[in-house]
């Protein structure tokens, strides 16, 4: 076995239920990083750190890895519950679940089962056995040892019957390495990959619904993230600052922690409202800001950049309107939600508990100065005609200077 943490003898912990003492730990599947090949073990060794710093200031525990699986045990009194809530936060794992380890043999593992998941089998009418083998050597194939366990259950809970297609609950038995595990249902994970692999993108961060959920889906493929936030005083308030401040709390309890960069927009608005034709103003604002994020990732190692764009949601949003902003950066721009509508999207803010934020009435930079009538199929040869009433580079020079920095945790 591979171990990271004080080894899997002192990985087991001490479970007392109905008199019975067995040892418990958390079962975590790795999801598509099996898929990885020859960098599977990186990719293991960052998901075990990832899972150690979410829980280290929940208490004390060790970890271990062996066949795609990490085990953890928590060594004092420290809160299940709360476990349990930040490993759904954390990206690379496919599901977990609490489990009682047991002697390979069949009696232990029957006298188990009924124990650690004695007060579950008995509040429920239907169940099923599945058992995955992974120590080919033990004597009993995976059929035989589901037979042999859900035939000790009935035996022992006359209230159940076998349902195979849609049960209550699913026994589960593992027959490992140096021990058998019985669980019950398993937690589904947050997915994707492991945060951290080196791999940084920007980010552009509005107070909307959107942009948090963009963060979070492309943190979920393991991009580490900064934040670009454009604000606008006076004619966006404080208050519409700290509501992008607590939307990207949110988004770091998945994706850990956020250098959140706060760009001074003002003096650009106004110039281009002063000197630009009206219709023109949202696909000139959206190209000093892919320009000015563009530099700031350049600057902190990004490779990308993240929004949160879907197509032809808005007039900026247009697939003439998205060419043209394209073109004034060099690096790739990666959108998330392109294809989704705005159904979708809710359904992921609800999840990752961003909507009710986003929908709090503070204006962003990008509403407070829209046109009336905005150019939905913008020809770039007349964008950049309206441009070059600009002084773009000092523009884009002075609100760089004038960023402020925060790190959201």
């Amino acid at each position: 076995m591979k171990t990271f943490g004080a080894g899997c003898a002192a990985m087991r912990g001490r479970l007392k239920n109905k008199g019975v003492v067995m040892e418990e730990v958390i079962l975590v599947k790795v999801g598509e990083i099996v898929l990885k090949g020859l960098n599977r073990r990186n990719f293991e060794i960052q998901l075990v750190r990832n899972i150690k710093k979410k829980l280290e200031r929940l208490g004390k525990f060790t970890i271990s890895i062996s066949q795609s699986t990490i085990y953890i045990k928590l060594i004092k009194n420290v809160d299940t519950d709360e476990v349990i809530k930040n490993l759904t936060k954390v990206f690379g794992i496919a599901n977990f679940s609490k489990a009682a380890v047991c002697e390979k043999n069949l009696k232990d593992i029957q006298e188990k089962v009924c124990e650690y998941l004695g007060d579950k089998l008995s509040a429920i009418k239907t169940f099923k056995v599945e058992t995955k083998r992974a120590d080919k050597k033990f004597a009993l194939k995976s059929p035989e040892i589901s037979r042999e366990v859900g035939g000790y259950i009935l035996e022992r809970f006359p209230n159940l019957t076998v349902d195979v297609n849609n049960p209550d609950l699913v026994v589960n038995v593992e027959i490992r390495d140096q021990h058998a595990f019985v669980r019950g249902n398993s937690i589904e994970g947050a997915g994707g990959i492991p945060i951290g692999m080196g791999i940084k993108a920007v980010s552009l961060i509005s107070g909307g619904i959107d942009s948090p959920v963009a963060s979070y889906m492309m943190s979920k493929r393991g991009l580490q993230l900064v934040a670009v936030h454009f604000a606008s005083p006076p004619y966006t308030s404080p208050r519409a600052q700290e509501k992008v401040e607590r939307l990207l709390k949110k988004v770091a309890q998945y994706s850990g922690s956020i250098e959140m960069v706060t760009v001074p927009f003002t003096k650009i608005q106004e110039e281009i409202k002063e000197k630009c034709k009206e219709e023109y103003f949202t696909i000139i604002m959206r190209r000093f800001m892919m320009k000015i994020s563009e530099l700031i990732a350049k600057k902190n190692g990004c490779l990308a950049l993240i929004t949160g764009e879907s197509l032809g949601q808005v007039a900026s949003q247009t697939l003439e309107a998205i060419s043209c902003t394209n073109s004034i950066v060099d690096m790739p721009i990666f959108r998330p939600l392109i294809g989704m509508d705005k159904e979708e999207i809710i359904s992921i803010a609800r999840k990752i508990d961003t909507f009710k934020t986003s929908i709090e009435p503070y204006e962003d930079c990008c509403t407070i100065f829209t046109p009336k009538h905005p150019k939905t199929k913008p020809n770039l040869d007349e964008v950049l005609r309206e441009e070059s009433k600009l002084d773009f580079e000092n523009l884009v020079n002075l609100a760089l200077n004038n960023a402020k920095i925060k790190v959201i945790i």
